[in-house]
Order: C-alpha cells, then structure tokens, then sequence
C-alpha cells in the first residue's frame, strides 16, 4: 500500500476512533464497548502499516505508548504481568552507568583540558560552562516546582505485594543486630525482616559519602557521585603523566570505552519500544488513564523551562558580548533541527562546527571549545535532569527540602557532564540520581514513554548552548570575525 494511502487511512480510523469514545464517554451517543475496541484496535493497525514503513525508533517508541494506552485499558489484567519488560531495561540501562561516565570524564578531562596548553581559553570555557548550566539546573528545579507536574491524583504509588502475616508469638524467634541495626522474625523457617530506621545525614556525613573507599562497592552500589569524584581524579593524574606512551594508552581506552558504551546504550535502545509499551500498560492498567496528564504536565513544563532559559540566560549572553542573534539564529537552524530530529547531540556536530566556522568563529576555537562543551556544556540536560529528579520525588510522594534539592543541583553538576554522544542516555544518569537520594524507581517507568518528546527539546538547546559557548569565547579573546556591515 503506498504511503500516502496508510497516512490517510490511519488518519480517518483514528478521527472516527477518538470521536466514538469521546462521544461515549460524555454519554452524547452510547456504542457497543466491543465496538469502541475494535475501532481503536483497527486505528493502531492502520498506524502500525505506517510505522513499518517509516523504519524509525522513534516512531515506534511512540507507537508503542499508543499500543501500551490501549491495552492498559483494554486488558488491566493482563498488563500487569507486562512490566518485567520495562524492568529489563531498565537494568540493562543501569550497566552503563559507571563505565559510560568513567570514559567520557577521563577523556574528556584528559584529552581537552590541558589548561597549559590552550592558557586562557581553558579556564574562560571550564568557567562558562560552570555558570550557565548551574542557572540551567536552578531553571529546572524553579519550573518543577511551580508546575507541581508529579503532584495530583493522576499518580498512585503502586500498592505493596506484601501481604499481612499474622503469627503466634511463642512460635516466633527474634534476632536483632545491633550492628547493623536490624531485625529478624523468624517463625516456622520463614523469615521477615525489617530495614534500620532512616535517620537524617549529619553534614560530615553527607561530605564523607562522597569520597569512594572502594571501586568495586561504588560501582556494586551505584554510588553515582563516588564514580565522578573517582574518575575525576583518575582523569587529572592521567593528564599529569605528560605527552608519553602510559598516558596515551589510558587515553585511548578511556576513549574506546566510552565509544562501546554509547553503540551498547545504542542496542539497548532496541529494546526501548517493548519496555516504553510495557510501561505504559503497565501504568494504565494499575493507576488509570489520568496518569498522562501528569506526564503531559512534566513535557510542557520542561519545554517552557527551557524556552525561559534561553530568554533568560542565553540572551542576555549573547547581548552582552555583542553576538548578532538574529544571524547567529540562522547559522545554526540546520544543526539544532538536525539534532532535533536525531536526539543526539554529537550526531551535530560536524554540521555544528562549520556553521560556526562560517560565522566568524575561527577554527582553533572551535576545535577547543565545542568539544569539551560536548562533555561540561549540556544546558538542555542538565535542566531536564533537575527538574525530572524532582518530579520522581513528586510522584513517588517523597518530600524534598530546599536544602536537599540543592544538594542534588550540586550532584548533578557533576553527573551530568559526558552525556551528549547518544541518544536519551540522560536516563542513565537519572537512574542514578534517583539511587543516590534514595528516590523509587517506578516513577522513571513513566518517564521512559515520554522521554522522546523531552529528549529533541533538550538535546536542541545542548546544540545552541554550544554554538553560543564558541562564539562568546571567541569574542572574549578578540577574534570573533564580524561581517562588514554595508554602508
């Protein structure tokens, strides 16, 4: 069937579809429920013939969520025994974490950051890129917390699988460990235990955490913090070793690592239509269809946080070092569209570099700069990290003081960095943000059938951030070629 006959065709199906069960639902017509399914059932397989066609993941990623919608609400039995699909993912999404981010810091600090060499412009770029997205980050947790997106009804902590034990006493065996500050009740070879109360960190405490003692318990752990400070310093000893054989064979593994990661974050991603489906039938299934309004709260906030960030912070930036926006706009309208369209940022990269080159960026600035932004510069995710971190929190009905919130702006400032080369990796970093606060995963479940749509927006502003990153040092330093203005 010719493409143009499959668009028309799922069109049609899905106009008389959505105005069947419109039509039902305010009770202005009444229809066979059997009726209502099989329209919506025939719209997804018209769309399904269209999305084969398109061979696209990011198609299928969102027709999966149409797929998942409808047999949460067709089947809410049956999709409960969906989410071990979602929950593959997600562990596999979490084996990436510490060799993804040990190779991108390494590299990046080893292999662009020889302050020594490049003077002034090392240190003007590590502390721009510092400024801009901190305020990103602060952008992000001010819009998640005006919106409220996680509060409301639409989202339900799922209920416990546990069921009450009811026990008698004489029967009953209790083993406490002081050490460790638990307890066991075993009763009839069946054992139950009981974590140790949480008590609130003291300041020392929160500091000592951030220093690994072990690299195999970091990593066993997913101490996300502990794997930046490691690799930090793993990064600046190697960049102290000088031009030599040792240096250069570390920088080479560090950069293949982090290379494998991205083409194995690349194949997990394979997986993303089944686990998003899953999730969302899953979700809809066990807590109803006013879930996606929450989530549909969280994409716009995101997009209007980052649409304040850049009026807010990149324009004045641009302003102040007197960089023409309207013709900085239309260098870069065809790497940010093509970033937007991948979800990778790397993906425009060289496209980014020579429109930067042809607007009066000389080429060694660019060549220093762009890079290294690609690992410290990711506005666009840096804010969408905050403000998703706190949403986990908001759903999972998890309190947050300002206090805390900071402390985890300050946490990602590092954890996000080294990011940018494949698409919707910012997850692994959310995941681990979650584990390191403590935070539920299943309200990263959500997260997964609408990160897309998160994911052309921000990756978009990681591109214009960049681009203005290299034309503001360029300025800095005097050799930003303006045009000849005409007389």
């Amino acid at each position: 069937m010719p493409k143009s006959y499959t668009v028309l065709l799922t069109l049609a199906l899905t106009f008389f579809a959505a105005a069947a069960t419109l039509l039902d639902a305010y009770q202005i017509l009444s229809f066979p429920p059997s009726l209502l399914m099989g329209l919506r059932w025939a719209a997804i397989g018209a769309m399904g013939v269209w999305i084969y066609q398109r061979h696209s993941l990011t198609a299928w990623i969102v027709f999966s969520m149409v797929v998942g919608t409808e047999i949460g609400l067709d089947f809410p039995a049956f999709s409960q025994h969906l989410n071990v699909f979602s929950k593959i993912f997600l562990r596999l999404i979490k084996t990436v974490i510490a060799p993804l981010l040990f190779g991108t810091l390494v590299a990046g600090i080893a292999g662009h950051s020889d302050l020594k060499q490049v003077g002034r412009m090392g240190w003007k770029s590590l502390l721009y890129f510092e400024i801009v997205t901190t305020l990103a980050l602060f952008i992000g947790v001010v819009a998640i917390n005006i919106s409220g997106a996680g509060y409301g009804g639409g989202i339900k902590k799922p209920d416990s699988q546990s069921e009450p034990v009811t026990m008698a006493w004489d029967a009953t065996e209790l083993k406490v460990d002081t050490v460790k500050n638990t307890y066991q009740l075993q009763y009839e070879g069946n054992t139950l235990s009981a974590p140790a109360p949480t008590t609130k960190q003291k300041w020392d405490e929160v500091i000592l955490h951030i220093f690994p003692e072990n690299v195999a318990k970091m990593i066993y752990d997913g101490q996300v913090l502990q794997i930046v400070v490691f690799s930090i310093l793993f990064g600046i000893a190697l960049l102290l070793l000088g031009k030599g054989h040792h240096r250069q064979t570390m920088l080479n593994f560090a950069e293949g690592l982090a290379e494998v990661m991205f083409k194995f974050t690349g194949l997990i991603m394979y997986l993303a239509p089944f686990a998003v489906g899953s999730a969302i039938a899953y979700t809809v299934g066990h807590m109803g269809i006013g879930v996606l309004v929450n989530l549909i709260k969280l994409v716009a906030t995101l997009y209007v946080a980052l649409i304040a960030f850049m009026l807010l912070v990149l324009l004045p930036v641009a302003l102040i070092f007197r960089i023409n926006v309207v013709r900085f706009l239309k260098a870069i309208a065809e790497p940010v569209s093509l970033a937007f369209a991948t979800t990778s940022s790397e993906a425009a990269l060289p496209k980014a570099m020579d429109a930067m080159e042809n607007f009066g960026v000389p080429r060694k600035v660019i060549a220093f700069v762009m890079p290294m932004g690609y690992s410290f510069n990711l506005d666009g995710t840096t804010l969408y990290l905050a403000l998703a971190s706190i949403f986990v929190a908001q759903a999972a009905g998890v309190p947050l003081t300002w206090g805390q919130q900071i402390l985890m702006v300050l946490t990602l400032m590092l954890t996000s960095k080294g990011v940018a080369g494949v698409p919707r990796a910012s997850l692994v970093i959310l995941m681990g943000t979650a584990a390191s606060f403590d935070l539920p995963e299943w309200p990263i479940y959500l997260i997964i059938g609408i990160d897309e749509l998160m994911d052309m927006a921000r990756t978009s502003v990681n591109v214009v951030g960049n681009c203005l990153a290299s034309a503001v040092i360029a300025r800095s330093e005097g050799e930003l070629i303006d045009p000849p203005q005409e007389a």
